[in-house]
């Protein structure tokens, strides 16, 4: 299934990043949507090149029945952010991977944060799959707008953390 989303924010490129990267930010989230962050690492320094790997516990109660049935009542989510170096004007773009511990669904993506006047336009364009055979276009398809949806939260989120601080 196909996975396009886009927002903006009225922050620069380096300034949306650093509340993406910040530990207690992606515990927010996490914790937001009813989940646990397990462990967050930043392989690298912010201002280049690095990778950051987050491993959250989710809730699946907003999965379909069919689904929970497959993943019981948590999911283990793996995300891996292989962030190039800013460009001249400060846009990012970085490849990303989730994966889910025990289930064979993956998201391969790419998100980008475009400087654009004042302001960042956050675009992730990517693909959810899963190779469950009979069901595994049902569960990508439940799975993709619930993954797009996660990333106006996190923008939204991402705008109230930074006027609070």
């Amino acid at each position: 299934m196909a996975l396009n989303a886009s927002t903006t924010l009225p922050y620069d490129p380096a300034t949306v990043l650093g509340v993406f990267t910040d530990e207690g930010f992606v515990r927010h989230m996490s914790e937001h949507v009813g989940g646990t962050l397990e462990s967050l690492t930043v392989d690298g320094d912010t201002t280049g090149a690095f990778t950051l790997t987050a491993v959250r516990t989710m809730p699946t109660d907003r999965l379909p029945d069919m689904a929970r049935k497959f993943v019981g009542e948590t999911l283990s989510v793996t995300q891996t952010e292989q962030w190039a170096a800013p460009t001249a004007d400060g846009s990012r773009e970085a490849t990303l991977q989730m994966t889910v511990a025990g289930v064979p669904l993956s998201v391969a993506a790419v998100q980008r944060l475009t400087a654009q006047g004042g302001g960042t336009v956050v675009d992730l364009q990517g693909t959810v799959s899963s190779t469950i055979p009979f069901l595994g276009g049902k569960i990508a398809g439940a799975a993709e707008p619930m993954i797009g949806k996660a990333l106006n939260v996190q923008a939204t989120e991402a705008r109230t953390w930074l006027e609070n601080r």
